[in-house]
């Protein structure tokens, strides 16, 4: 059972990637890496699996009994899948880790779920609106901004990103030219 109790902001679990489908005849199983740590997934640990990560009781906690990379895959095997029958049946469920027992962040990292609801303000401290959601595009993260201007998408750079201030609830930021369409 999970010993974290999260607050209404904090989700029970992280996301660590979602099961694609068997991989061959033994039980393991072909899984899309949703998570910049896909390390952290290893034998002898353990992992949750559900179709609702939102959900802490809809979830079951299954002991990894072997995993590894396959091209951009990750092939995991769990303990007491043996089979493909058994396998099939954890189609499309997102595999988890509990908040608690998530790779701890380097200082100034923050896990995407934290932005939501953020407001944003330019460097001149004009406000642009709230984060409402956050697009992994692979190359980097694009801020997906609501506010006075309409909906802004800001790519998380350096050039852009100026400041993610989690404790003092705010984003700062930079308009690049072409930003907002101008």
């Amino acid at each position: 059972m999970v010993s974290h109790e999260p607050t209404h902001d904090e989700p029970p679990f992280l996301l660590l990637g979602r099961v694609l489908r068997p991989h061959g005849i033994r039980g393991e199983l072909r899984v899309e890496v949703l998570t910049a740590y896909p390390e952290r997934i290893m034998p002898e640990d353990h992992v949750y699996l559900g179709l609702n990560p939102a959900d802490p009781e809809s979830v079951v906690e299954y002991e990894i009994a072997g995993a590894r990379r396959h091209k951009q895959y990750l092939i995991l095997q769990l303990e007491g899948l043996s089979d493909r029958d058994e396998a099939e049946l954890l189609r499309d469920q997102y595999v988890m880790v509990a908040l608690d027992d998530a790779v701890p962040l380097e200082e100034d990292e923050f896990y995407l779920y934290q932005i939501i609801g953020l407001p944003v303000y330019t460097e001149d401290d004009e406000h642009l609106g709230e984060v409402v959601d956050v697009i992994e595009t692979g190359a980097n993260d694009v801020y997906v901004v609501r506010g006075p201007r309409g909906e802004i998408l800001l790519p998380a750079i350096e050039e852009c990103i100026l400041d993610v201030d989690i404790e003092g609830k705010r984003v700062t930021v930079r308009l690049m030219e072409g930003l907002l369409g101008d």
